[in-house]
């Protein structure tokens, strides 16, 4: 997944953060929205959410992939870039300690969270970030959003904004992208992957199905090139995160 970063000079986000907090009605928001297009629509789209909700800045993270190395789990964000990588591994231990019912409420109970005091941030930029998740088909998502100093979002307007954020990331290119090559398993490529998620060798699962070990090893390596995983165990991990086993 490409990892789209607006990054910015540091006149720009303060005087973001010193714009006024929008009056937008939320059918204005939805004609802004049905209004933009082309390459930056998902960027544009979630600029115009964060002002809905009267944020300074977003963040999308695809939630499969936060517990992962890297930044790949940042679908789209005007986060500072050294913010979001000095904040990747308190994000991913972080993800990691929410529940699974908790992370299913978080869209109508968005979480508020503070970042470490030894980050340094846009000037006028609160300490504390919310965030809320939205599920697109099998996959979930993460917004999270910073606001201005003694500024508190409005429940209800993030309630709005995490709906529509599921239709963005919805109608963007790298997911649908990301979504085929997802699935675009065949049926004895799925079987496979099945057989070796029970733990099954390559011998055993030939034995199994009736075929070569070589044409299971075969079928075993198209898995993992189209999950873009390098291991058996990255493969299971990825069916698990995906419901395809």
């Amino acid at each position: 997944m490409d990892i789209q970063i607006s990054q910015m000079s540091r006149s720009d986000r303060d005087a973001r953060s010193a714009a006024p907090a929008s009056v937008m009605s939320r059918e204005q928001l939805v004609l802004q929205l049905s209004a933009i297009s082309g390459p930056t629509y998902l960027q544009a789209g979630l600029r115009a959410l964060a002002d809905y909700a009267g944020a300074s800045h977003y963040l999308l993270a695809r939630c499969d992939f936060i517990q992962e190395n890297g930044l790949d789990f940042v679908v789209s964000s005007d986060w500072p870039f050294d913010l979001v990588r000095r904040l990747a591994s308190e994000l991913t231990s972080g993800y990691g300690r929410i529940g699974e019912l908790e992370k299913c409420m978080s869209l109508f109970q968005p979480s508020l969270a503070s970042l470490p005091d030894d980050i340094e941030l846009p000037g006028g930029v609160g300490r504390q970030y919310y965030a809320l998740s939205l599920n697109v088909g099998r996959t979930r998502f993460s917004l999270m959003l910073l606001a201005r100093e003694s500024v508190s979002l409005s429940s209800e307007r993030l309630r709005d904004i995490g709906l529509l954020s599921g239709y963005l990331a919805s109608c963007t290119r790298c997911f649908e992208d990301k979504l085929e090559r997802d699935f675009d398993l065949t049926e004895r490529e799925l079987e496979c992957l099945f057989w070796i998620a029970e733990g099954k060798t390559s011998d055993e699962i030939a034995m199994i199905l009736g075929i070569s070990r070589n044409t299971i090893n075969n079928y075993i390596t198209s898995v993992m090139r189209k999950t873009a995983t390098k291991t058996r165990s990255e493969a299971i991990a990825f069916a698990v995160r995906n419901n395809l086993v």
